[in-house]
């Protein structure tokens, strides 16, 4: 199965020289479907299954020459020099020019070299070395001073880029000059990959998800009083910079809903002009817009197609049915007959704009600016008007990561789960489990770490911010789908009645509690075992008695979760009671806490002295079978293979 943490790069290709650099660029090439690059002589080096392979018998420079517009990322396995000179006569700008990432013969590091911000080598090089277990190497400014890229920082969000000096006020973050962020559009869950101390002076013209106090304290202490020496706008307003003055830059989130009614068979002329005079007479950015919008009887107007194209936006249109449900300031009589609404401009601008799906489920929305007309003589006529959602639209489907962690250790999660949570734009998880997997997460990711107990508010902000667009990755410790948050946003996708597609799920297994256990004390599950939790908060005790009593007559090899709490003190008592009964009190019992972790207890007693040893939350408790034996502090259930 590809990782889908590689599908942002595609089309990827990977370029090897040796026989060792194809071996470890294969198993690379495979997991993202990217293209192989190898040398015709090496070519019986190459898999007998592989696909997307070129090979080449030209010099590597002429390769990467005639391939250099074809892919957004090449990831090479050849010296820094080597590339560097291949590449150098390439370079144009950093806007259009592909990701470049080196990974060194040895597979030890790997090098984000070009394109690190816009084209994504720097997250990109971080997954890779996830996948390698090798040590990235990230030279960036931002990454140095643990602060998002700004000029990055609005991709997750579908944001896109205006006019302004990207190239100062970048110089001024890398510096660490005060810096002033005005913002009056658009989500602000970008704050939250903000660290304590930074050079930001954050001003928030708008309420969106964050109090003004909260606001307050997202400022850095030390600049506060200071002079900004760049600005950065968040705006859908289009703003003119003089020259020599404070650098300032624009990024336009998408949340201006055009809509548009007009005579059939329009000039595109007269549509695309009118579309421009109201833009330009309201300040707004044409990069703001997240879609034109019409009847749907205007589906095939080829005026509206041709500037949906031109501006490369979508063209949503809504049924009459749908539009004359809105309410509207300037309703026409002569609209009505025509089409069957009273308005098309403003109710499908309004329309658009309420579609968004809000991770706050509180859509809110303006008419900007109202119908507008224009007419021409043997061009037609034409009406426009604007709405602004309060919610940006992203234009992407979202897609949710369920993630077992395993048991805390990072060498326990495996490299696509590590590889998952790095690309993630959002990790949501219990605060524990987050604070374990730490080193793995980016300084511009939103992590929203919640109590033990909110496990629905957890699976419902998740759903949400995937529906919306965003990628999450949900963590559970252990395997997810076992006791862990897999199922449950699963029964909660159900519950929303989610096709199965939209947005995309992918669950990535983890290690799960009673396998780790049982790897710290020997081979005690080799034969047929059970697990069962002892929590009541969800299962009725009476099940669960039930299934103990099950699992102890059926001679079952039983790992307890959730043993003991603070205030569940007696269920692992009636256990043990209800499974001495079947055994004997001599059957070997492990008794493993906060296994792969630094305060790691690990304990082989007796199902009749268990009760002797320290219990809790943070336990895996597993009870042998009548032949499971203790040898030299090991426990071994047999399998039969000696008989």
């Amino acid at each position: 199965m590809q990782n889908s943490a590689f599908s942002q790069f595609q089309p990827i290709a990977f370029v090897g020289v040796t026989k060792q650099a194809i071996s470890l660029l294969t198993p690379l090439q495979q997991v993202s479907k990217g293209t192989l690059f190898c040398p015709s002589q090496l070519q019986s080096q190459l898999p007998d299954n592989g696909d997307r392979v070129v090979t080449y018998e030209q010099s590597l420079s002429k390769q990467i020459e005639s391939s250099w517009q074809e892919y957004h990322a090449l990831v090479f396995c050849l010296a820094t020099g080597a590339v560097t000179r291949i590449i150098a006569p390439l370079l144009q700008n950093k806007a259009d020019d592909p990701a470049i990432v080196v990974i060194d013969p040895q597979g030890k590091h790997v090098i984000s070299l070009c394109g690190g911000h816009q084209q994504g080598a720097d997250l990109l090089t971080k997954l890779i070395a996830e996948q390698l277990e090798a040590t990235p190497v990230v030279t960036g400014a931002a990454s140095t001073l643990d602060l998002p890229a700004i000029d990055t920082i609005g991709k997750p969000f579908g944001w896109r880029k205006g006019l302004g000096n990207w190239t100062q006020t970048m110089s001024a973050i890398a510096n660490s000059q005060a810096v002033e962020i005005v913002q009056d559009a658009g989500s602000n869950l970008w704050l939250d990959g903000l660290p304590e101390n930074h050079n930001l002076m954050i001003t928030q013209l708008k309420h969106n998800r964050v109090t003004d106090n909260q606001d307050q304290q997202k400022n850095s202490q030390t600049n506060q009083a200071a002079s900004p020496q760049a600005r950065i706008w968040i705006s859908a307003t289009s703003r003119r910079f003089a020259p020599n003055t404070l650098p300032k830059v624009q990024w336009h989130p998408q949340v201006l809903w055009v809509g548009i009614g007009c005579e059939r068979d329009t000039s595109p002329e007269l549509i695309r002009d009118s579309f421009h005079k109201v833009l330009q007479a309201n300040h707004l950015a044409p990069e703001a817009i997240a879609s034109i919008c019409s009847i749907d009887l205007k589906a095939d107007e080829i005026g509206i197609l041709q500037l949906c194209r031109e501006q490369d936006l979508p063209l949503t249109t809504f049924s009459a049915k749908q539009l004359k449900k809105i309410e509207v300031p300037n309703p026409s009589e002569i609209v009505k007959q025509e089409v069957k609404t009273p308005s098309v401009a403003e109710a499908s601008a309004i329309l658009g704009a309420s579609s968004v799906k809000d991770p706050q489920g509180k859509p809110n929305h303006q008419l900007l600016v109202t119908k507008q007309i224009f007419k021409q003589e043997k061009q037609g006529a034409v009406t426009i008007a604007i709405a602004q959602a309060e919610t940006e639209y992203l234009g992407k489907s979202g897609k949710l990561y369920l993630i077992g962690t395993g048991p805390g250790s990072l060498e326990q999660i495996t490299p696509a789960a590590k590889t998952a949570i790095t690309e993630a734009d959002v990790v949501i998880g219990y605060r524990l489990y987050v604070e374990l997997i730490k080193p793995l997460l980016r300084s511009d990711q939103i992590v929203e770490a919640l109590p033990i107990t909110q496990e629905r508010q957890r699976g419902e902000r998740a759903i949400a911010l995937a529906n919306w667009g965003l990628t999450v990755a949900v963590i559970s410790s252990g395997d997810c789908g076992i006791y862990g948050m897999a199922g449950l946003v699963m029964e909660q996708l159900k519950v929303n009645k989610w096709d199965g597609q939209t947005p995309s799920v992918q669950v990535f297994p983890g290690i799960s509690a009673f396998q780790s256990a049982a790897s710290r004390v020997g081979a005690p599950l080799m034969h047929d075992f059970c697990a069962i939790s002892l929590s009541d908060l969800l299962t009725p005790w009476e099940v669960i008695r039930k299934r103990i009593k099950a699992a102890a007559k059926g001679d079952f090899v039983t790992s307890f979760y959730n043993p003991k709490s603070l205030k569940r003190t007696e269920q692992i008592v009636e256990a043990q009671r209800i499974f001495l009964k079947h055994r004997s009190e001599d059957t070997p019992v492990a008794i493993v806490r906060s296994v792969y972790r630094q305060d790691e207890e690990v304990t082989i007693t007796t199902l009749g002295k268990m009760l002797e040893t320290k219990i809790d939350m943070l336990t895996t408790v597993i009870i042998g079978n009548s032949n499971t034996c203790e040898h030299s502090n090991w426990m071994i259930t047999p399998r039969g293979y000696l008989k």
